[in-house]
């Protein structure tokens, strides 16, 4: 039994938890992958305020154990289903079963894919979702990066300075992310741009990928390249089924919750990238922990009050 359950142990559910536990909260996170998520993929933190240069991983980690140090506990399992009891809420792992008062779902967003045949069969074999997880099995080698975000810049330049040649693929004629990263690309002799294109296959051979073919949206003309591996970068999806059948969510199946993140279900908060927002930054993602965290000890308050 706890006070407040956060699952996810992201940006937002680190620092949901972090909250909760100096306000006096008993704080459970629990996390079934590495916790910081999908800050531990960027290289580079470098529009934190405040904290310029910062790896992903050295900003996760950080803050793992700040929250550790106020009293947080966290376990490494995933949760498989939940359910109310009254004001109390119930979670079950592959280990165990927890309550609390209060939850913070936290649960942040997976990599969407692009759906083509034989994509599941080469990760690992060429296909890859993070540069800076499998960049270095590419050096000195060609590659190419599908998508026109943010994360698809930061992937190229990442990819640029250690691959014989990068090729960014993007189905639009401009790209989405900062142009400052843009420029920057377009400084980097061993860069190319494929504007207004799209990944129609993948080529394999005995030990994995070998190159794609692609056809040029606005001439319909087709044609291969030969890569060793393809980074995908195409948005990500939120990991929010278990939740879905109890907490409202839009047509996408982000939660839909409040400026103060309570959801449709009173003591149930949805904090970062996981609840529907127009942004999603490491810097909405801690604001929205921040406030999370001091809404669930708020209602944790209201409880207890109630049951004097």
């Amino acid at each position: 039994m706890y006070d407040v359950i956060v699952v996810g142990g992201g940006p937002a559910g680190l620092t949901a938890a972090l909250y909760a536990a100096r306000a006096g909260k008993d704080v459970l996170v629990l996390e079934g992958e590495t916790t910081g998520g999908q800050i531990n993929y960027s290289p580079l933190v470098d529009n934190y305020p405040g904290l310029p240069g910062m790896s992903g991983a050295q900003f996760a980690q950080t803050l793992t154990r700040q929250a550790e140090d106020q009293g947080v506990h966290i376990r490494a399992e995933s949760v498989t289903f939940m359910r109310t009891q009254g004001e109390r809420v119930e979670l079950t792992t592959g280990k165990g079963r927890y309550t609390a008062l209060a939850l913070v779902l936290a649960t942040g967003v997976s990599h969407r894919k692009l759906g083509l045949e034989g994509e599941d069969q080469l990760v690992g074999a060429g296909v890859s979702y993070c540069a800076v997880c499998d960049g270095a099995f590419y050096q000195n080698r060609p590659v190419a990066v599908v998508g026109g975000g943010d994360t698809a810049l930061q992937e190229a330049l990442f990819l640029s300075a250690r691959c014989s040649k990068v090729t960014v693929i993007h189905r639009r004629d401009l790209f989405r992310g900062e142009s400052r990263m843009v420029s920057q690309l377009r400084e980097r002799k061993n860069v190319e741009f494929l504007l207004s294109h799209q990944v129609e296959e993948l080529i394999c051979g005995e030990e994995g990928l070998t190159g794609l073919r692609v056809t040029d949206l606005k001439t319909a003309q087709r044609k291969e390249l030969a890569v060793d591996g393809l980074f995908i970068a195409v948005g990500q999806e939120p990991r929010n089924e278990v939740f879905a059948n109890l907490v409202m969510t839009d047509d996408r199946g982000y939660f839909l919750a409040g400026e103060d993140c309570g959801t449709s279900l009173p003591g149930i908060f949805a904090a970062g990238d996981c609840r529907a927002k127009k942004v999603r930054q490491l810097t909405t993602a801690v604001g929205d922990g921040a406030v999370a965290g001091l809404a669930a000890s708020a209602y944790v308050d209201a409880c207890r009050a109630r049951a004097e």
